[in-house]
């Protein structure tokens, strides 16, 4: 090879040195400014007109909805130490990465009959409130549920004896009707915040 051939082949190479840096960066600059031009919001912030979400869950027959807000989180039942004294719905304390936490039957608070615990299947939701967390079981979880406002129905004899207060509007799907279930004013009750017999 000659000295101009290598010499057209070097000044070559460096063009192309030198412009692929310039149009690797200009084509990243370019999907930058595509990407910041189409940002898609989170599922929790996209919001359509008139449409409520909350987690879904069943005590006794009821299908019930509630605010996220209200949930910490939610866990498999955990090992519970009864405690001497208690309501029968108060069936004990369990011990969750070293807190400890009350744990309630929400089934026999709200309508006098016990839960039947599934160990291993059966969840609790961990629900703040003032002085410290709260479990409550529930009989099954439905996990996310989203309702548009021309789904609300009547509440329609969902909100008798202690859930009158805790359900204040109902959404029917198909053929089941959901209650809107307040955990905020369930854990602001006298009763549920007095477990000692």
């Amino acid at each position: 090879m000659s000295e101009d051939e290598s010499g057209i082949e070097a000044a070559g190479a460096e063009a192309i040195v030198e412009t692929a840096p310039i149009d690797a960066f200009e084509t990243l600059a370019e999907y930058e400014r595509r990407s910041l031009a189409h940002v898609a919001g989170l599922p929790e912030q996209l919001q359509a007109a008139g449409l409520w979400r909350g987690i879904g869950y069943r005590i006794g027959q009821r299908r019930l909805v509630s605010n996220y807000d209200s949930v910490a989180e939610i866990l498999t039942v955990p090992q519970i130490t009864p405690v001497p004294g208690a309501q029968g719905w108060m069936l004990g304390v369990a011990n969750v990465r070293s807190n400890l936490l009350p744990v309630v039957d929400l089934k026999q608070f709200l309508e006098g009959a016990r839960s039947v615990l599934h160990e291993g299947h059966q969840k609790v939701m961990v629900l703040r409130q003032p002085g410290g967390d709260v479990a409550v079981t529930i009989d099954e979880l439905y996990g996310q549920r989203s309702f548009m406002e021309e789904q609300e129905v009547e509440v329609e004899g969902l909100a008798d004896g202690r859930y009158a207060g805790l359900i204040d509007r109902a959404y029917r799907t198909a053929d089941d009707v959901w209650g809107v279930f307040s955990l905020d004013r369930l854990v602001r009750t006298p009763e549920f915040r007095h477990a000692a017999t």
